[in-house]
């Protein structure tokens, strides 16, 4: 019955489950372990495989140029940064009271990694992030104008637990721009927990 089962595991799409039986079937011993602890074993691969193709999916969906990591942050460097500031952020209170993070400082400081980074960790948190810079949000609202989509993309920003704004000074902000930008905000507003973080380029220290 071995086959017949593995064929229906994966016919009800458990991988993980049909990994772990395939495992467990090639092991001389696993016989001296109790019905319960082997099913809990199945279970655990099962539950295991399922947040790794999740968070998975949320990095693709968030974007991220580059995967950045808070532990790997250098405190040491003269830049300004708190560690415990950025250990709370890291908890994510910040998310679930719908609160904004805005990131400033000089170029080359690292204003973009660690928004990565702060990204990167709500993926793992089971929040969802998408990472775009004003000037391509910008294109992609104007041209969602064109087509009659402006609404949906609004809509589906909204969605975003932790929607990620860069390079805040690297184009002029228009009227109509400004206007666009001002609807992203109220539309995330009291909906999914709003929490666009700008990375802001200013003669400040980071903060």
């Amino acid at each position: 019955m071995k086959h017949p089962t593995l064929d229906k595991l994966h016919a009800l799409k458990l991988t993980g489950t049909a990994a772990a039986l395939a495992d467990q079937s090639a092991t001389p011993d696993i016989t001296d372990l109790s019905f319960e602890e082997r099913l809990g074993l199945l279970v655990d691969r099962e539950m295991t495989e399922r947040d790794n193709r999740r968070m998975s999916s949320q990095l693709r969906r968030a974007k991220l140029l580059h995967t950045a990591i808070l532990q790997d942050i250098d405190y040491r460097n003269s830049r300004g940064l708190d560690k415990g500031l950025v250990q709370s952020l890291a908890g994510y209170q910040w998310v679930k009271e719908h609160l904004n993070v805005l990131i400033t400082g000089p170029t080359g400081v690292g204003k973009t990694w660690l928004a990565y980074a702060l990204a990167h960790k709500a993926c793992r948190e089971c929040y969802t992030a998408q990472y775009v810079s004003l000037t391509r949000l910008m294109r992609e609202l104007t041209i969602a104008k064109g087509y009659g989509q402006y609404a949906k993309l609004l809509t589906s920003l909204a969605k975003v637990d932790v929607l990620t704004l860069d390079d805040w000074r690297l184009m002029k902000l228009s009227a109509e721009n400004r206007q666009d930008l001002l609807d992203v905000l109220e539309d995330r507003h009291g909906r999914a927990p709003p929490s666009p973080l700008a990375n802001y380029p200013s003669r400040n220290g980071m903060t």
